[in-house]
């Protein structure tokens, strides 16, 4: 019986912190299915009275919803573009390639990691404004193409473990370091350049003070600056603004149950090399 008892014990704890981690999204939800009077009711109820879907509907036409999605989407995926090109080329040439300085160039870049944003917030504005970037989505996704610290660190890591062998056999059958490159070192980094598209989707998608400070037609606008201004504009009308909240989250949803399997690859898949 203990014996049992000690091997149901940890799912019951994972069951309810789960619980406890889902409660606000279950909230958000059900907001947004609740009428305002309902909202307002003290003491507040989870579950709506009477469903009202009507409210997505209201969510959606109050403000251009797709246009500020399509935006948003656009940015992402240049950003991962953008990530998938450059981090790796630069992890790689990091870790595999021996060359004079690399230790210290990678010490720099690991070092551009504790600059707090907000410290890079003014020049970075009075560059892109000299080069006449405002107004435009290049400011939101040129840097992905010059590689985030993170990743250049995280894919460093990973091809770390991968043994050198690989390269050394190949540059015995006359491969080249791109074609190294090509056909070993990125069929291997697939799990790790899954996380980083990933994580660069989720912080292009949900990131609010890039937009807000280099977007000024709000035609360009992204969903989190548009749910913002549908504030602003409309007050306290929060059964629509948890249903249009609740639809921006679907994407990230989507992402994570699709991307798991790939995220999870990556902490095991150094692993079976021969």
């Amino acid at each position: 019986m203990a014996v049992r008892l000690k091997a149901v014990l940890p799912y019951v704890l994972l069951i309810l912190l789960s619980i406890v981690f889902l409660f606000p999204f279950l909230w958000l939800v059900m907001t947004s299915l609740k009428t305002p009077e309902e909202i307002l009711k003290f003491p507040p109820t989870i579950f709506p009275e009477k469903v009202q879907w009507s409210n997505y509907q209201a969510a959606v036409e109050a403000i251009p919803f797709t246009r500020y999605m399509m935006n948003t989407f656009l940015i992402c995926i240049l950003n991962i573009i953008g990530q998938l090109l450059s981090a790796p080329l630069v992890a790689y040439s990091i870790s595999r390639i021996p060359w004079k300085g690399r230790k210290v160039i990678f010490t720099i870049v690991v070092a551009t990691m504790i600059l707090p944003a907000q410290v890079q917030m003014i020049p970075q504005y009075i560059i892109f404004t000299n080069l006449g970037w405002v107004n435009t989505i290049v400011p939101l996704t040129i840097g992905a193409f010059f590689g985030a610290p993170f990743f250049i660190f995280l894919l460093r890591q990973f091809l770390l473990g991968v043994p050198m062998e690989l390269s050394e056999a190949a540059k015995i059958d006359g491969a080249s370091e791109l074609r190294i490159y090509a056909r070993i070192i990125l069929p291997i980094l697939k799990p790790a350049l899954a996380t980083v598209a990933l994580f660069s989707f989720v912080w292009s998608y949900v990131d609010f003070m890039g937009p807000l400070i280099y977007l000024n037609d709000s035609a360009k606008w992204t969903i989190t600056v548009g749910l913002q201004s549908f504030q602003q504009d409309h007050g306290a009308q929060w059964e629509k603004l948890m249903a249009a909240s609740t639809i921006m989250a679907i994407p990230m949803i989507l992402i994570y149950f699709f991307g798991q399997k790939y995220f999870m690859k990556s902490g095991s898949a150094l692993t079976g090399f021969k």
